[in-house]
């Protein structure tokens, strides 16, 4: 499998928005990014009007801004950019597995969009206390003239969008007794309405769905030693509305108005590593984890029910330990924990393809991983070396 390509190297860009904006010369701005994997969650880029190839030495930088560390994304609404740091003067190089403890402060920036002029800045201290501790994990939410962040260590903040005013906040530790997970609180909350939809942890409150205007819960759901990191995700079978939650002790569809579950299957992740999103085609809903943990289960058409088709394929499926695969038709594209790029038949978890690029010529780059975002039919692809990718796979 050969990957065409065109890329150029943005390790100097702070926030990739910029490079992102030199794309669409043709309009005055860009489409909205509100949340993870943008309006839809989806990872789906469907703006008009994007160029083929990056010009030679790559596109022009519109603005920079300079942040400390952090693994969120950016999320853009109209001329407002949010994204979030943690600033701290402690060496966080750490083992994949230590908890040690550092100092900083976690800050949630919102810029001007088009100009990256800082409009306003909140900062709170806060101890790190979980592996990777370069910074927060989850892109901001913005809805309705709010802003709701999630940090690393369970502060969710809600603020008004225009002047940072914080309307309400949550501490999971504080208010739940939470216990932080060892890579962060990094489940990207999901807005559903007028909820507000998180993953907490702990006995009865592995899922909480709050009042996104005032912060009171509404429900909890569902129980979990360790949440894990998988994003709280809707989909309809069977008529119903259902948030399904991977955890990594098992799958639960609960009602998204109730919190009430449907259904639940047992599920083993190997350290806690449940990260993606489920993903739905027709009524089959996949799930992977670290280490060869897959899970295909098939949803009933007459009542909320899954049963399991197969599970923990070894040298097949995926695991996408850490960017989100997508879904075309019935097969999926995603990067492997491996570092190959592949496409998986959905039904029968064999691999179509795989291949090293874009991240290598001929041997795969380790755990090496990109974040993907579809565009018709091609790619832009993040990596993890700084690179951003269009390429048609």
């Amino acid at each position: 499998m050969s990957v065409s390509r065109s890329f150029v190297s943005v390790r100097r860009l702070l926030v990739g928005l910029a490079a992102v904006a030199a794309l669409v010369p043709c309009v005055s701005r860009g489409d909205d990014w509100p949340y993870w994997m943008g309006p839809q969650r989806d990872n789906v880029w469907r703006e008009e009007g994007i160029i083929e190839r990056f010009p030679e030495g790559g596109p022009k930088v519109v603005w920079r801004a300079p942040l400390a560390g952090g693994y969120a994304g950016a999320a853009v609404v109209g001329d407002r950019l949010v994204i979030t740091d943690y600033q701290t003067g402690d060496n966080v190089k750490v083992d994949n597995f230590a908890r040690e403890s550092f100092t900083g402060i976690e800050r949630v920036h919102c810029l001007n969009s088009a100009t990256g002029e800082t409009l306003w800045t909140h900062e709170y201290p806060v101890t790190y206390t979980m592996s990777y501790p370069a910074g927060p994990r989850c892109t901001p939410v913005i809805h309705d003239g709010m802003v709701y962040t999630l940090g690393a260590e369970g502060h969710l903040i809600c603020f008004e969008l225009e002047t940072g005013k914080i309307v309400w906040q949550k501490h999971f530790a504080t208010d739940y007794a939470a216990k932080t997970p060892l890579w962060g609180f990094s489940a990207h909350p999901l807005l559903d309405g007028d909820k507000l939809i998180s993953l907490v942890g702990g006995e009865g409150t592995h899922c909480v769905a709050f009042d996104r205007k005032t912060g009171a819960e509404i429900w909890r759901s569902e129980s979990s030693d360790e949440p894990g990191y998988s994003p709280p995700t809707i989909i309809e079978a069977a008529g119903k509305r259902q948030l399904i939650l991977a955890y990594p002790a098992g799958v639960a569809s609960v009602d998204p108005e109730t919190g009430k579950r449907f259904w639940h299957t047992d599920y083993e992740a190997t350290n806690g590593s449940i990260i993606m999103s489920p993903l739905k085609s027709g009524n089959l809903l996949y799930i992977g984890g670290y280490s060869n943990k897959n899970l295909l289960l098939e949803l009933g058409t007459d009542a909320p029910t899954a049963t399991e088709v197969w599970r923990d394929k070894s040298r097949a499926a995926i695991s996408p330990v850490n960017v989100q695969p997508a879904l075309i038709g019935d097969t999926i594209f995603g990067m492997d924990q491996g570092g190959l790029l592949m496409a998986v038949d959905l039904a029968t978890g064999n691999r179509v393809w795989t291949t090293p690029q874009p991240l290598a010529e001929d041997r795969p780059l380790g755990s090496g991983t990109a974040f993907m975002v579809r565009h018709g039919e091609r790619w832009f692809l993040f990596s993890d070396l700084g690179d951003l990718v269009i390429c048609e796979i």
